[in-house]
């Protein structure tokens, strides 16, 4: 079956935010508009199309990223709503990975909050192009030139007017087109589907004039001819504008800005134009190139384009009650078809696709046939995780896989019953893989199953989900923080290995220094033999032994911020062996970690407070209470705003504390920051 859609039509984008600047509210417009939607949902009363989860319809927040299509104008537009809370950034990162494009949504109010920061930055970090809606220029303390102001100051970033609003708070009522040089006015009786043009008021004339300026400099800086005709004062088309616009988007050197009002229907038909205007194809974005299965220093390119071999990277993997495993890919080469046998190449293992489906959010579509740049489900692969890369069995290569942030929280969890424990094992199991930072493990030493996680928010949706959608009521234990072991000294150690093992003689010597690294560098292992004669495998049985050595310090917690150093090993070569050495390299780590003594480690999180002015005061003095620190203070519009730093082992219940202390009116986020030292009497 032929491409229904050319791939120079087609758009990937995803929307992403702040929790609570308005991304599924803008969603859900965007379907409406574009005519997949007949009746528009409220996240607010629970009936988001997007927001299909019963925690997400309770809370009124996005927890899992969903995707859908919509078509605009002949183009089809597929849209990932991204999660705008802090401990669900997971599934943003995942998504601007295999994303070509993104609508960063900010609040007229808010502005720039701490998790647009973060997801701009990821933004960056990805390559990818971005243009920017200011919503809720209808609240009380909008200020859409504020906004501007803190994207360049915050997130660094090169934000250019396109539109501007006419009026803001109770008096917004439009917007100005700065490259038509037309007012806009949306008719409330139609939901704003009727668009009326207008001159632009007398009293707007001279900002306009002002911003329009902005964004012919802007564009002349981008495209040579508009600068000619600049300086020569000859007329500059709106095609020449919109080509320089969209150039200098897709090249990451400007942002272009727009405004509206989401929730009342205002200027989303125009950021609709705009998608389709500015943000690139497929065809257009720099893609990260692959590697070769045998040599990761050989990169192979595949240009997006339907001849080329079959290409895709899985981001995504979510568990169907009535389908069972579902595996979200983006295809960046090549064709899929049903029926078809590809090759996992992250897993070396062959997969066989009986059906291929489109997704509408919760709502699935079987096609027969995927193409260059589309985004699919897949459902019932065996062997494919997150970040696995899947192409043709003779035409093999491996993307880069997704990182994701480690978790920090730990929990104990059993079921109620003991018949329940083997479904909840194997609960846990799915949700693992449909989560990379949620991971679950059995404590030989406790007999507990933990449950690890990046908040406490995190861990209470995962542990709901146990209850309705497998059926397995669950205790949970208080909320346990990941420590960490480090050294603070230099100690040189050595440890020898011989012994008669099942017949046979296992030798192995190991001369190891193990010394402090810089604080966030991990675990380092140098090797500094001298040149010998000593087989490869043996050495790497050393690096084997000091890795596993440091998986667990002294007082049962994992090393960081260690570096060992292999600087001698005694080869025998009638007696050395690989087991041996191994031993022996892990029983001199182990052996210097308590010559050294370690220190406990706990991890610190950034907390930021945004809270009217009047209970700040109460906010840093239950901080210092619990061991923070401080680090600042700014004003934003009408609120206050406290920066510091806390121990996560203080900060669980927090939000319940904050919630009394200002009476329900303020907010915070926290975002790991760094390990430091415990405060031993915390503990003991």
């Amino acid at each position: 079956m032929p491409r229904l859609t050319d791939i120079s039509k087609l758009r990937n984008i995803g929307i992403m935010a702040h929790i609570d600047a308005g991304k599924t509210t803008t969603t859900e417009r965007i379907l409406f508009y574009s005519g997949y939607l007949h009746k528009i949902g409220a996240v607010d009363d629970g009936t988001a199309f997007m927001d299909y989860m019963e925690q997400e319809k309770e809370r009124g927040i996005t927890i899992m990223s969903a995707a859908t299509t919509c078509f605009w104008k002949e183009h089809q537009i597929n849209i990932i709503d991204t999660p705008g809370h802090v401990d669900f950034t997971a599934e943003v990162q995942r998504s601007l990975r295999v994303l070509d494009a993104a609508v960063a949504v900010f609040c007229g109010v808010g502005g720039v909050e701490p998790q647009s920061e973060r997801v701009w930055h990821q933004a960056d970090e990805f390559h990818v192009p971005r243009i920017a809606f200011v919503n809720k220029m209808d609240r009380v303390g909008a200020d859409f030139y504020r906004v501007l102001d803190m994207m360049r100051d915050k997130l660094y970033a090169k934000p250019i007017a396109l539109q501007i609003p006419i009026g803001s708070e109770s008096t917004f009522k439009g917007i100005i087109d700065l490259v038509k040089m037309k007012a806009l006015y949306f008719d409330a009786e139609s939901y704003g589907w009727e668009i009326i043009e207008d001159e632009i008021p007398s009293d707007m004339a001279e900002i306009a004039e002002e911003f329009r300026n902005k964004l012919i400099e802007a564009a002349a800086d981008i495209d040579d001819g508009i600068m000619e005709k600049f300086f020569s004062g000859e007329e500059i088309s709106i095609d020449e504008i919109k080509s320089a616009i969209r150039n200098g988007t897709v090249n990451l050197l400007i942002n272009p800005v727009f405004c509206g009002s989401s929730l009342k229907n205002t200027g989303v038909q125009p950021l609709m134009d705009s998608i389709i205007d500015y943000l690139p194809s497929p065809l257009e974005v720099k893609y990260f190139d692959g590697y070769d299965i045998k040599d990761s220093e050989i990169r192979i390119k595949r240009l997006p384009n339907d001849d080329e071999p079959f290409s895709a990277l899985a981001f995504k993997i979510l568990t169907d009650p009535f389908i069972g495993k579902l595996t979200f890919i983006r295809i960046y080469s090549g064709t899929l078809k049903v029926g078809q046998t590809i090759q996992n190449s992250s897993a070396e293992k062959k997969e066989r696709l009986m059906k291929i489906m489109k997704i509408y959010a919760n709502r699935r579509e079987e096609i027969q046939e995927a193409y260059a740049g589309d985004i699919v489900a897949i459902p019932g692969l065996k062997f494919t995780r997150t970040g696995d890369t899947m192409c043709e069995m003779n035409h093999q290569l491996v993307y880069e896989k997704i990182s994701f942030t480690e978790p920090v929280i730990n929990q104990a969890i059993e079921a109620r019953t003991l018949a329940d424990q083997d479904k909840l094992i194997e609960a846990l199991g799915k949700l693992s893989e449909e989560d990379p930072t949620f991971k679950s493990n059995y404590d030989g030493e406790s007999g507990q199953l933990i449950i690890s996680g990046v908040g406490e928010l995190h861990l209470e949706i995962m542990v709901d989900r146990l209850n309705r959608e497998f059926n397995i009521p669950c205790r949970v234990g208080k909320p346990q923080v990941s420590y960490r072991e480090t050294i603070s000294e230099f100690v040189e150690q050595d440890a020898t290995f011989d012994r008669q093992m099942a017949n046979k003689s296992q030798y192995g010597n190991a001369v190891i220094t193990l010394e402090p690294s810089e604080r966030g560098q991990g675990i380092i292992v140098e090797n500094k033999l001298p040149k010998s004669k000593m087989p490869e495998l043996l050495i790497k049985a050393l690096e084997l032994g000091v890795k596993e050595a440091l998986n667990v310090g002294t007082q049962g917690y994992p090393m960081i911020d260690v570096k060992v150093s292999i600087i001698e090993s005694n080869y025998l070569l009638e007696s050395s062996t690989e087991l041996g050495n191994k031993i022996a390299a892990t029983t001199a780590v182990k052996d210097a970690c308590r010559k050294a003594g370690t220190i406990l480690l706990e991890p610190y999180f950034n907390v930021e407070v945004i809270s009217p002015e009047e209970y700040v005061g109460d906010i840093i003095s239950d901080i210092n209470s619990r061991k923070g620190r401080i680090e600042g203070i700014e004003q934003r519009n009408i609120l206050q705003v406290v920066k510091g730093v806390a121990p996560l082992s203080e900060m669980f219940g927090y939000v319940t504390k904050l919630r009394s202390l200002s009476q329900g009116r303020a907010v915070y986020t926290m975002t790991f920051s760094h390990y430091e030292t415990a405060n031993m009497k915390n503990y003991y």
